[in-house]
C-alpha cells in the first residue's frame, strides 16, 4: 500500500488492517523507506520501503488509497513504474476516491471499465476509462470504488480477487 501527506485515513487504514486480518503480509511503500507521512487529518503511517526498491514480481498487487495523496504518489517516477508494472503482470491494482490519478498517470487505464470519486470522472474520462458509478468495480486484475463508504464491498471485491 502506498502512502504520502494528505491521504485518506480510512480509505488506508480499512484495507491495510483488513488485509492484515485477512492473512495478507501488507508492506507500506513511500518516496523514502522509513519516513512518516501524515493523513488529511494528521494521523501518521510510516512506510516500509521505497517505491523503488519493490518489485511487481514479489508482491500480490497494490492498493491505492485516496485523498490528496495520489497527487503526490503520481509525482514519483518509481510509484508510476511500480503500478504500470503490476498491471502488465495482471496483478491487483485497486484504487479508490482520488487514488485514480496514479493509474492515470501509468497510462493503464485506455479501455478500462472503473469507478472514482465524482470530481476526477473527467480525470478518468480523459485517460480513457469506461466510467461507471459503482461501489466496487472489477475489470479484470483492476478494483476500483468511488468513496469511503464503498470500503466493505472495495475489501470484499480485493480478497476475491487474492483468492
Amino acid at each position: 500500500m502506498p502512502v504520502a501527506n494528505l491521504y485518506n485515513d480510512l480509505e488506508f487504514w480499512y484495507p491495510k488492517i483488513r488485509m492484515t486480518e485477512a492473512g495478507a503480509k501488507v508492506i507500506v511503500a513511500g518516496a523514502k523507506a522509513g519516513e512518516t507521512y501524515k493523513s488529511k487529518i494528521g494521523l501518521p503511517a510510516t512506510c516500509d520501503v521505497a517505491y523503488g526498491d519493490i518489485s511487481a514480481d514479489k508482491v500480490d498487487g497494490i492498493i491505492i488509497p485516496g485523498g490528496y495523496a495520489p497527487d503526490f504518489m503520481r509525482r514519483d517516477p518509481a510509484a508510476v513504474q511500480l503500478v504500470a508494472d503490476l498491471d502488465a503482470q495482471k496483478k491487483l491494482v485497486a484504487f479508490i476516491c482520488h487514488a485514480g490519478w496514479l493509474p492515470i498517470s501509468a497510462k493503464i487505464l485506455k479501455g478500462r471499465t472503473c469507478t472514482s470519486y465524482f470530481a476526477i470522472k473527467d480525470d478518468m474520462i480523459n485517460a480513457g476509462v469506461n466510467w461507471v458509478d459503482g461501489e466496487a468495480v472489477v475489470d479484470g486484475n483492476f478494483v476500483s470504488s468511488r468513496t469511503p463508504d464503498d470500503l466493505p464491498a472495495f475489501c470484499r471485491a480485493i480478497l476475491e480477487f487474492l483468492k
